[in-house]
């Protein structure tokens, strides 16, 4: 071995610190991995009516385009079309709605009759573009499940509904992610 200067570290001892510093900060790795892990666990298991949004728009079929564009305002960004008791006919999205104003095609030959297509008027109601049969989430089901529903199928909202098909309220990955957030 080598004398030492004054204030001059063996190369092995700088190793072995380096190598601590490693190792605990590995650990520290390891140990926010398994609460992250533990968390995601926790959060799958919660109920979904815990973190769904129980204040949603509702429309009914015969409701006109003009009052869904009306009522979309701030967050909301669907709406659940029901029935007077309550029961789910059908779902509308910001983007079925924006389908519904998808311009023509390349080469399409545009018209007057096209032209009133793409107007909203009274005539327009929201049965033309609602979802009929939209994917939906029980309302004692998890958030493990809705998860998986909502990966499967790529959708963002999901519609909780009892057995009796009445809406309870919306699950939306948003809520998700604000619960996510959390318990992180």
């Amino acid at each position: 071995m080598e004398p030492l200067n004054s204030g001059e570290v063996p190369k092995d001892v700088k190793t072995k610190k380096v190598q601590i510093i490693h190792t605990k900060r590995r650990m520290l790795q390891l140990k926010r991995k398994e609460e992250l892990s533990h968390n995601i666990r926790y959060i799958s298991k919660v109920p979904v009516k815990l973190v769904m949004d129980r204040e949603f728009l509702t429309l009914h079929p015969e409701d006109s385009l003009s009052k869904l564009v009306q009522s979309l305002r701030g967050e909301e960004s669907s709406a659940v079309v029901v029935d007077d008791e309550g029961k789910l006919l059908g779902f509308i999205t910001m983007k079925d709605l924006l389908r519904f104003f998808e311009p023509p095609r390349r080469y399409s030959i545009v018209g007057i009759n096209l032209l009133k297509k793409y107007s909203i008027n009274n005539a327009s109601r929201v049965e033309d573009i609602m979802v009929r049969k939209p994917i939906t989430i029980h309302v004692n089901e998890n958030l493990g499940r809705a998860i998986r529903i909502m990966l499967e199928t790529g959708k963002h909202h999901l519609p909780v509904v009892d057995d009796k098909n009445r809406v309870h309220g919306i699950l939306e990955v948003k809520d998700i992610i604000r619960l996510i957030r959390i318990v992180s």
